[in-house]
């Protein structure tokens, strides 16, 4: 496998991308490759400097870096030299095959405007959607879109449905993941008109396990497998939940802390677990599901132990083929929501 990684990108590039790519090492066949992309004076310096000169390590040239703070529009379009971008155009060159997949802990919105722009769409999809991998009681579930597409048409959410539920199956193992959409009550008429139409599509889609609707206070429980919803709300609750477990286990710890510290010193262990469970560092990387290619979007603070994760994420994305599923899947179920989406179009009122 040839997986390229953006080694400027991120809160903490280049050293934190590069160690991860180092720590890495041991986790790969003879065969793979990483191809390290961005200033080569700067990567080759880190390498040299920790005794890595391993021919599993490739570097590609790109001349800038697109920030954190940047329109992301505008810089694909002038910086098409940049790291993140410069990905993105090794991903689209198909037909001579570079690199199996990209990686990036970048600009998210300049990563999902180079990805659509030169790697495409997997055919059948309206929109790529982020799917993002989280913790709920007892296990993880899929939350999709979580930043790419703030702004969604009927189609878009439907078939991140589609999309996640293949995700989910392929790579947690989950069979016949339950779908849920993301709303302010289980009754089948709350939510926007957005919201129900996608019900009436999802309800009517062949093979799809469609369960409704579910609260935020019942994802933490497990209600849902993969949980549905537009980019913008994806993104607060995926920034919410991180927040929220990191602010609920240091408020548990002091106030044990204050009533008992010796239970405190003998509950550490158990915290440390919790710690690691609900830290995104164990995710690595959230794909973009719907490109011609495989793309993964790591947190903008990754620190080594998540670039491991996120390689070996995309290693696992890789072998078990989840584009080809995802392409398979909307030719199965994706004519059916359509004709229902159209079907709702043409009766809904003319607006006054």
């Amino acid at each position: 496998m040839r997986i390229a990684i953006d080694a400027m990108g991120g809160d903490h590039a280049p050293g934190a991308i590069l160690q991860g790519c180092l720590d890495a090492l041991p986790l790969l066949d003879r065969d793979d490759r990483l191809i390290l992309v961005g200033d080569p004076g700067v990567i080759g310096a880190f390498l040299d400097a920790n005794g890595a000169r391993d021919d599993r390590l490739v570097i590609e040239a790109a001349e800038g870096v697109i920030a954190m703070d940047e329109p992301p529009v505008e810089a694909v379009r002038q910086k098409p030299d940049a790291s993140l971008v410069r990905l993105c155009r090794l991903a689209g060159r198909r037909a001579e095959r570079p690199v199996d997949a990209v990686i990036s802990a970048g600009n998210t919105g300049a990563m999902v405007s180079a990805a659509t722009m030169h790697m495409r769409r997997l055919p059948g999809v309206h929109r790529p959607g982020i799917a993002a991998v989280l913790p709920s009681f007892g296990g993880h579930y899929v939350l999709c879109d979580v930043g790419a597409n703030p702004e969604p048409r009927a189609q878009h959410l439907a078939q991140y449905a589609v999309m996640a539920e293949t995700y989910a199956a392929l790579t947690l193992g989950i069979e016949r993941p339950r779908i849920a959409q993301l709303s302010i009550g289980v009754e089948a008429g709350k939510g926007t008109r957005l919201i129900r139409e996608v019900r009436c599509a999802l309800e009517q889609a062949p093979g799809l396990n469609y369960i409704g609707y579910v609260e935020g206070r019942e994802i933490f429980n497990g209600a849902a497998d993969v949980v549905v919803t537009d980019g913008f709300v994806g993104n607060a609750l995926l920034k919410l939940s991180e927040g929220l477990a990191k602010s609920l286990l240091r408020a548990i710890l002091r106030e044990v802390v204050e009533f008992d510290p010796a239970l405190a010193a003998k509950i550490q262990p158990l915290a440390d677990v919790l710690k690691k469970k609900n830290d995104y560092q164990e995710y690595g990387a959230a794909p973009l599901l719907g490109v011609n290619g495989v793309c993964m979007i790591c947190h903008g603070s990754s620190e080594p132990r998540s670039i491991v994760s996120a390689i070996q994420n995309t290693r696992t994305y890789l072998t078990r083929d989840v584009n080809g599923a995802i392409v398979a899947r909307l030719a199965d179920v994706g004519p059916a929501i359509d004709r229902v989406i159209a079907g709702q179009a043409q009766s809904a009122p003319e607006p006054a």
